[in-house]
């Protein structure tokens, strides 16, 4: 799968591009014409509007991505296996989409799942080699995403793991996937653990990708590679063959470079899942028209009560002062538009960070051992054989460690009373934090649409724990509270900070359980006042 090698782990992977130059030979040997299209600029209505003129192709749309990951991702690193089938699924696509209509505005459209995602054809490996052969079968939200004509390119890199191996992971790093670096400055992390998948649409190698939130996994890379991420309410999306970290608080959601997209992309993948029990939580009549944010209906900013998190002053100091500029244009901006701005602070932070702390390794233990005991013959059965396997691997452990692992293997249950009390602590201090947030008061007319925050700070220089003695810094996030309520959140470009302001700053629009169309609706309202996204450059550093 064109992983790391022993003698260099952190290496980005190549067999992705090779095999995307191989699909490219064979396809215009028959005579398929690359079309010449700006990829980075284009939303799915725009494509679909050039396909539906006779201007474009689904087969034609396959191979610029391909032509794009064979050029480009060499340097990134975000593809970790392509399917070989990409080609011939936009064939049959264009053939329903003449015989038929198109199925959904996904018709023909390309896109990356993260590698914890079922794929059928594909190895579904979190990145770990102990999971190379696992050749699972489509996830839930994959069929969905086939139902609705989309192309499966192929998989995106992660941090091993959902970044939960080791406290001194470095974000975007997996043992099959080597590296994936930020298509802003290639010396510059992509922030994880949904890597691949926010610097593969950043960089324009697939139109839309597939990426999972446990905490931080979709916000943090999507503000850190400056796209659209979405961290849909727990429920929202199903995760039936999604390797788990924590089913208490996974899910999955899109990133894309435009609103748009992302829109009609939760379109797709929303739905209930009688595999899934979160999904059939959700009440009846739970707002689910992602179209109207595609349509231009969703909530306006002028009028909106929103909430902005201010910094404390310890937070203040320890984020930069450009970011800080950023965030607080982007209040700004908001104002401008028409919006009415609260300063608020979200209470119980620290609380709701402490239980989680407690109740994620035994929650893992718990949910990636049912995960891998659904494996075919062959494939590790428990977090045992996984702290096995990496010890005696040459790659797995060459740039960091698994104490994470190891911990959750040693210590409490998740049926434990202590584990248990943790986590329904934190996710009521959570709930709580974000609901007496959004209700200012008695009546409803003080009550705020949403809360704004700034997502993060700029991503840190890649270094590894064994061989830099200290892996990338994290200075500052504000997903956790939607994170461990199970609430949305997305996050939207915002503007550039760091070394020469070429690092992606974004701000996440969190909101009420349920309510993902509105927070959505927000996002896409900001997105178009604001317009902050660049294309990347592919620097090869950011200074």
């Amino acid at each position: 799968m064109g992983g790391p090698t022993a003698s260099d782990p952190a290496r980005t992977g190549t067999a992705a591009p090779a095999r995307a130059g191989e699909l490219l030979a064979a396809a215009q040997a028959a005579g398929l014409v690359v079309p010449d299209v700006d990829l980075d600029p284009l939303t799915i209505p725009e494509l679909q509007g050039r396909i539906e003129r006779g201007d474009l192709t689904a087969q034609g749309l396959t191979a610029a991505y391909l032509q794009r990951i064979r050029d480009v991702d060499p340097r990134v690193g975000a593809v970790l296996a392509l399917d070989p089938s990409a080609l011939e699924q936009a064939r049959a696509s264009d053939a329903h989409r003449a015989a038929h209509g198109a199925r959904s505005p996904l018709e023909g459209v390309p896109v990356l799942l993260k590698d914890n995602i079922g794929s059928a054809g594909l190895a579904t490996t979190a990145g770990s080699r102990a999971l190379a052969g696992n050749l699972a079968p489509d996830a839930a939200l994959t069929a969905q995403l086939r139902a609705a004509g989309a192309v499966v390119i192929g998989k995106a890199n992660l941090s091993e793991w959902a970044n939960f191996r080791s406290t001194s992971a470095t974000s975007g790093w997996s043992g099959l996937g080597g590296q994936t670096r930020n298509p802003y400055a290639l010396d510059r992390t992509p922030c994880g653990s949904s890597a691949g998948s926010a610097a593969g649409v950043a960089a324009s190698l697939a139109q839309l990708a597939v990426g999972t939130e446990t905490d931080g996994s979709i916000v943090c890379p999507g503000s850190s590679n400056g796209v659209v991420g979405v961290k849909p309410t727990l429920g929202m999306v199903s995760r039936t063959g999604v390797v788990p970290l924590s089913l208490e608080q996974d899910t999955a959601g899109p990133l894309a470079r435009h609103a748009v997209d992302a829109a009609l992309a939760m379109e797709a993948l929303d739905g209930p899942d009688p595999s899934d029990p979160a999904t059939l939580e959700r009440p009846a009549d739970v707002d689910t028209s992602f179209g109207r944010v595609v349509e231009g209906n969703g909530p306006s900013l002028s009028g909106a009560r929103l909430g902005y998190w201010t910094l404390t002053p310890e937070e203040s100091a320890a984020v930069d002062d450009r970011t800080e500029a950023v965030y607080a244009g982007a209040v700004a901006a908001l104002r401008a538009a028409g919006a009415v701005l609260v300063p608020v602070q979200l209470p119980d932070t620290d609380a709701v960070a402490a239980g989680e702390g407690v109740a994620l390794g035994p929650e893992f233990e718990r949910d990636v051992d049912a995960y891998l005991a659904g494996l075919a013959p062959g494939q590790p059965r428990t977090l045992e054989d996984l702290i096995a396997f990496d010890a005696a691997d040459p790659v797995e452990l060459a740039l960091f460690g698994q104490e994470t692992f190891t911990a959750a293997a040693s210590g409490p249950t998740a049926a434990s009373p202590q584990v248990a009390a943790a986590r329904a602590d934190a996710r009521r201090l959570a709930r709580a934090s974000i609901d007496t947030t959004l209700a200012q008061g008695p009546g409803d007319d003080d009550d705020l649409a949403a809360v704004v925050s700034l997502t993060g700070t700029p991503p840190d220089l890649v270094r590894y724990q064994n061989t830099d003695g200290a892996p990338p810094a994290f200075v500052y996030g504000s997903s956790g509270p939607a994170a461990v309520a199970g609430y949305p959140a997305v996050t939207v470009p915002a503007g550039f900070a760091g070394p020469a302001d070429v690092l992606p700053v974004g701000v996440t629009f969190t909101g009420a359980r349920w309510d993902d169309v509105d927070v959505l609706g927000y996002a896409a309202a900001f997105e178009a006042a604001v317009d902050a996204r660049r294309a990347p450059r592919l620097l090869p550093t950011a200074g």
